[in-house]
């Protein structure tokens, strides 16, 4: 029985919630599966797992025995929705995925949008290409990692280019060299690109960089150090100094980290601590035995009673849920579910996976130094998020605002002489910048060079948007204060388009350079008050200047972007079934899209790779039958 009727003084909100919930469990499977509680607009409010669905949604209608974050969420919901699962591994992953997309208001989100970043060997090509990779993967390469960061790779690949002499250069550079480059010069490429090694000599420099990126270094260098030694015996000399140096990178590379997991070949260790409402997570990747680096998470969860070991839980199922997870993960708090959660990660990983919390010896003093960084990134956060939250006072003071804001948007926008004009709004708040949510915006109807046309355009479509998506105001995407690079003029655009949208009340403020444009002479322009200028050592004015200064970088992003987009577009991107591959072919047959406009059908089926079918239908393109 639900505690429905206990309490005279129930609001109202609870007796809707809990009647939802209850005419829900009425047809609700015991099976396992996901649950979500949705609110007024059908948002997701919360998504949890169940071994059971209709016991464990039961639970919410005893209210007594739920803490007051879970009460509220009963409070708001006006609906709940479920997905049955085959098992509970599978319930487990499917909330990770429902998490980090929907972003629940009552969970514990992972608020992470960086992708992480692999080292890509490319083996479609004879002299294969080492390089960074974000994103899909692609068929024809090897990919090595996660790394922590992209500093992580650049340092392997420098590494790599040290001990093995690979290639780092892409295949149209490496096509068009005629003598080495600067890499070769300091010993850091072999210069495949001009024949200085055979092709069988670089095939084992790729081998031998697989070995070490699998952890077998330890062999690798005792048969560099025989080389090395034969090479000096037969008095070449050369040689034995080539070999001595790759023997030098191997051992600067083994002696490099910290913190070394021996006898351990993949292995993730995650730590966590905790401090006033926030948590940071860290985890340090160790691949082939090596520390691949390591990437702090900020977790906030507010004022909700939560524990560490929930908290871990929460966080291994949306870390795994866009990364592999390797055989070993080593945890400092273990999570009341760990058997449930190294089942779905198992299934995910397709082999074991193991979640192990250690007492002693070094993998215990790893998971403590990892420990160690999480409570001083936290100390440095909360740091930081205290003096933040001074210059937000100091603002909302020199603004006349009713309080700190939480979100404040600035604009700006970017051209040259009109032309690839882009709008930009970058996102600040309590936690610095707020990255996820900037935008861009491709002008479409201002006319060119029109600086205040732009800026109604990018503010129209911008703030109609918002009002489509949420017309209520109820969401977190509303800013508290928006700043525009400008002065009177862009300000009374600006406050037209406010006006007409019904959005007058969103404080405006126009940020115009002073006299001969030096910074810290700035005048602020707002509706109903003089313009006025900030002491020049005042905190606020650099904070401000900040603002707009990253505003103007990325807006300037923006426009290097499309235009870069529209000069290195050709005329064979409009070709249907001619991509990536076949135009480099094209390009590196005829030489530029002009010689394969002018080409005849015949020249263009001798191209390599094009065939009969493909070019009858280039040459189609550009000269119509008829």
């Amino acid at each position: 029985m639900s505690d429905l009727s206990s309490g005279p003084d129930r609001p109202a909100g609870a007796m809707q919630g809990l009647a939802v919930i209850e005419a829900a469990l009425a047809t609700m499977p015991l099976s396992p599966g996901v649950y979500r509680m949705l609110d007024a607009r059908g948002e997701a409010l919360y998504v949890g797992k169940a071994r059971a669905l209709r016991r464990r949604v039961a639970a919410y209608t005893q209210l007594s025995r739920l803490p007051e974050r879970l009460r509220r969420m009963v409070f708001e919901t006006r609906a709940v929705e479920v997905i049955t699962t085959a098992s509970e591994a599978e319930a487990l992953l499917l909330e990770a995925n429902l998490i980090k997309r929907l972003r629940p208001r009552y969970n514990i989100v992972l608020r992470d949008d960086k992708s992480y970043p692999w080292l890509m060997l490319s083996e479609d090509h004879p002299f294969p290409q080492i390089a960074k990779h974000r994103g899909e993967r692609r068929k024809g390469a090897t990919y090595f990692g996660p790394y922590a960061s992209a500093w992580a790779v650049k340092q392997t690949i420098t590494a790599l280019q040290r001990i093995f002499l690979l290639r780092s250069c892409s295949d149209s550079v490496f096509d068009s060299r005629d003598r080495p480059c600067l890499l070769y010069q300091i010993k850091r490429c072999s210069a495949p690109c001009v024949g200085r090694i055979s092709r069988e000599d670089y095939a084992a420099l790729v081998r031998e960089a697989k070995q070490f990126l699998a952890g077998e270094s330890t062999g690798l260098q005792q048969r560099l150090a025989a080389e090395m030694e034969a090479a000096a015996a037969a008095l070449e000399f050369e040689r034995a100094a080539a070999l001595r140096d790759r023997i030098r990178g191997l051992s600067h590379v083994q002696g490099a980290s910290r913190i070394h997991l021996e006898g351990v070949g993949d292995a993730d260790v995650v730590a966590l601590a905790m401090a006033a409402g926030q948590s940071c997570v860290q985890v340090f990747f160790f691949r082939g035995g090596r520390n691949n680096g390591n990437r702090p998470y900020f977790l906030s969860h507010g004022q909700k009673e939560v524990t560490a070991e929930e908290v871990m839980g929460q966080f291994l199922g949306q870390l795994y849920e866009d990364l592999p997870p390797p055989p070993l993960v080593l945890l400092s708090h273990e999570p009341p579910e760990a058997g449930w959660i190294a089942e779905a990660l198992s299934l995910k990983a397709g082999r074991k996976v193991e979640l192990h919390r250690p007492q002693r010896g070094q993998k215990r003093a790893a998971v403590e130094h990892a420990e160690e960084n999480a409570r001083e990134a936290l100390e440095r956060r909360l740091a930081e998020s205290t003096a933040q939250a001074a210059l937000l006072e100091g603002v909302a003071r020199v603004f006349d605002l009713p309080d700190a804001p939480r979100r404040i948007e600035i604009y700006d926008n970017s051209h040259i002489m009109g032309s690839h004009p882009y709008g930009a709004m970058v996102v600040a708040g309590p936690q610095g910048f707020q990255k996820a949510a900037y935008r861009t915006f491709a002008i479409r109807e201002a006319k060119p060079g029109d600086d205040v046309g732009m800026l109604r355009e990018v503010l129209e479509r911008r703030f109609a948007r918002a009002l489509r998506e949420d017309p209520g105001r109820e969401g977190e995407g509303w800013p508290d204060l928006v700043l525009i690079d400008g002065g009177p003029g862009q300000l009374h655009a600006a406050a037209e388009v406010m006006a007409g949208l019904g959005l007058s009340d969103i404080p405006l403020v126009a940020i115009a350079k002073g006299e001969d444009r030096d910074a810290g002479r700035e005048w602020f322009h707002m509706a109903g008050r003089e313009p006025f200028q900030l002491p020049p050592r005042d905190p606020v004015l650099y904070y401000v200047q900040r603002l707009r200064d990253e505003a103007h970088r990325f807006a300037i992003g923006a426009h290097r972007a499309g235009r870069s987009r529209a000069i290195t577009r050709s005329e064979l991107d409009d070709i249907p079934g001619v991509g990536a591959a076949v135009k480099r072919r094209l390009l590196h047959h005829f030489g530029s899209a002009r010689g394969v406009r002018q080409a005849a059908l015949q020249d263009l089926e001798r191209c390599p790779g094009i065939g009969p079918r493909l070019a009858r239908r280039i040459h189609e393109h550009f000269h119509p039958p008829g």
